[in-house]
């Protein structure tokens, strides 16, 4: 039994233009101890999928109106607030994508490293002091003692990430949840962060959900890899499998915008772009999402007319696309513009 399972999941805001289908339909499970990549463009829900995990999602005007989040066989949707309280922190914990916004300006870091220790723990103030140095320790902080003194403008981006990341393992949690933990920072920055998440995983067993637009973030990282597209998982696969042999054309299109290497003399950069634009999740469109903007897509056949189901077209590969890559006979019908 996996430890987490997402079960047709739906996270809609509802506003004065309409109802925006932020997360419509999303199927995943995350495994003891594997890290699952969600990847995809910015605006397709993965945000909202981790938020609605953590049973964080603004309320109004946000709300869960379908499916599952099942984490050691509780459904995480069916808890009152403090009931998700008690997990929060505790059993699952999140690393937010900017620490700045996050970290409360006004508290020293060792206050704010304490708080949970004692909310959770039921740790005396001095026993969450000595555990607050230790964590700054176990996430490479130098001088950890004396920097729990200082406040978070003290610290520089990369180490403003790993108090956070100090304080998302406080509590020893089962699952992290990391939503875009490297994007505010410089690339050697990022890979030591990469590094330590990690490193952080493997010390402590835990499951690991890695939300990135990156894809080379993720190819470093997960295990498997979930792409998200328009509120909706459209290819879900063991990472090596993905990018050997992508089956959805916007995966391939994802791993085409990858910066090439196009002439080894003058060393030029060719990027492939993804032409067109996501579709509006007030009206989303009743077919396939992506096929307004698909090259093999053609008026009236099967993607332009129906929703394809999110189907196993091979052991442990599954895609949501009438013209997977395996299947796909014919060259590309048109670029949309």
């Amino acid at each position: 039994m996996a430890l987490l399972e997402v079960r047709n999941l739906h996270t809609h805001f509802f506003g004065r233009e309409g109802v925006v289908h932020a997360v419509d339909g999303v199927d995943f499970d995350v495994d003891r101890g594997k890290t699952l990549g969600i990847v995809g463009e910015s605006g397709c829900g993965k945000s909202v999928t981790a938020l609605s995990i953590m049973g964080l999602i603004p309320r109004p005007p946000a709300r869960i109106v379908e499916g599952s989040i099942t984490f050691e066989g509780r459904d995480l949707t069916e808890l009152s607030e403090r009931e998700l309280e008690d997990v929060r922190g505790h059993e699952i914990a999140m690393i937010f994508q900017d620490p700045m916004t996050s970290l409360n300006p006004t508290l020293k870091i060792g206050t704010q490293l304490t708080e949970s220790l004692r909310r959770h723990l039921g740790m005396s103030k001095g026993e969450a002091r000595r555990r607050a140095v230790e964590l700054l320790e176990e996430v490479h902080i130098p001088n950890a003692e004396q920097r729990l003194d200082d406040y978070p403008h003290r610290y520089s981006g990369g180490m403003r990430q790993r108090v956070m990341i100090a304080m998302a393992i406080a509590c020893n949690p089962k699952l992290l949840i990391a939503d875009e933990p490297t994007t505010a920072l410089d690339v050697t920055v990022q890979a030591r962060i990469l590094d330590l998440l990690e490193e952080l995983r493997l010390r402590h067993d835990m499951a690991m959900i890695l939300i990135t637009h990156d894809m080379g973030v993720v190819a470093e990282a997960a295990d498997e890899v979930s792409v998200m597209y328009a509120g909706q998982i459209v290819e879900r696969a063991a990472i090596l499998d993905l990018f050997d042999r992508p089956e959805h054309p916007y995966t391939e299109a994802l791993l085409g915008a990858l910066p090439q290497i196009e002439d080894e003399r003058t060393r030029e950069e060719r990027l492939t772009t993804i032409p067109g634009r996501p579709p509006d999740l007030v009206n989303p469109p009743p077919a396939c999402r992506f096929a307004p903007r698909c090259p093999y897509s053609g008026l009236g056949d099967a993607c332009s007319v129906e929703l394809p189901e999110l189907r196993e077209i091979r052991p442990a590969h599954w895609v949501r696309s009438a013209h997977p890559a395996s299947e796909r006979e014919e060259a590309p019908i048109e670029v949309r513009a």
